[in-house]
């Protein structure tokens, strides 16, 4: 089970994020992610797979999706 206390996780964002809508990412174990806010940094984090996040950040950058 995954632990839900995520205090002690190690948050990062991209080098490109300038204006400060950003979103950071904490590597949680070996097979979850952590995704927040990082304007809310006290509130809900998503917490998906390895492999959800790679689809979505592999998504992202060949523009799959309508941002």
């Amino acid at each position: 089970m995954l632990d839900s206390d995520l205090s002690k996780a190690v948050w990062r964002k991209s080098r490109r994020s300038a204006n400060g809508n950003c979103i950071e990412v904490a590597q949680l174990n070996l097979t979850h992610v952590g995704i927040r806010d990082s304007n809310d940094r006290s509130g809900v984090a998503l917490i998906v797979s390895v492999e959800d996040w790679r689809a979505l950040a592999a998504g992202i950058k060949d523009g799959e999706f309508d941002f």
